[in-house]
């Protein structure tokens, strides 16, 4: 997942548009033509107007036999697939992506599909008990943010969609997330016992967001410093 800069604070929202309203500054000379031009105008609206209204009444007339005029457009609205129906196929596509992988790695995990927080969820479960999923784990999650970008890929090439998917890996982001709070929570305490800023060391996207979240949730302010591997969290006094 890409990241710009993050800081805590107030969710920020887009989509504006704007419309210029067209002027006319020209003036007729001659009375006579502009009477002329008027009229044409004039015409030309009420005939435009009477043709709406004849399209208008045959859109909505019934044909002689009494059978109501069937509506395309409100069929084609209620075949339209939902939201929740789209990040559903998203998850199959997925899913039929990461058993291959588990087949060409001989590797044994359960998927498991769901659709949380306006994303598809996707989960590689160990029922083995044993350590072999962990090679898609690798140091730090550094396969699985990989895999993770690798399924979004697939899954877009399908749809023609940016997916935004999640991918875990035999409960992996959970423990993380854990580890994650304590390390935020620490550099809270520190900042309001010392009152400087603490600077964390680098961090993918997902990791970042969980520090930001306990941060906020402290009454803090952080942001995210640096390009590529070097991106980090920065926590200041309130």
């Amino acid at each position: 997942m890409s990241d710009s800069t993050e800081t805590t604070g107030s969710p920020t929202t887009d989509n504006g548009t704007t419309a210029e309203q067209a002027e006319v500054v020209d003036s007729a000379q001659d009375s006579t033509a502009a009477d002329a031009a008027r009229n044409s105008a004039e015409t030309t609206a009420q005939g435009t107007a009477e043709s709406t209204a004849e399209g208008s009444t045959a859109s909505t007339a019934e044909p002689s036999d009494g059978t109501a005029v069937k509506d395309d457009s409100a069929d084609a609205a209620s075949s339209r697939p939902s939201r929740t129906e789209l990040l559903e196929e998203e998850g199959d596509i997925a899913a039929d992506y990461l058993e291959e992988l588990l087949d060409v790695t001989d590797l044994d995990g359960d998927i498991d599909i769901d659709v949380a927080d306006g994303r598809a969820q996707l989960a590689i479960l160990n029922d083995d008990g044993d350590d072999g999923l962990d090679v898609l784990v690798g140091r730090d999650g550094q396969v699985l943010t990989a895999l993770q970008e690798l399924t979004r890929l697939t899954v877009q090439a399908q749809t023609g969609q940016r997916s935004w998917l999640m991918l875990d890996i035999d409960g992996y982001r959970d423990r993380r997330k854990d580890d994650l709070r304590k390390v935020a929570s620490e550099a809270v305490e520190s900042v309001q016992s010392e009152g400087r800023t603490v600077s964390l060391r680098p961090m993918n996207s997902f990791e970042r967001k969980v520090v930001h979240d306990v941060v906020a949730k402290a009454g803090l302010r952080s942001e995210s410093e640096g390009e590529g591997d070097r991106r980090h969290v920065v926590v200041h006094p309130a």
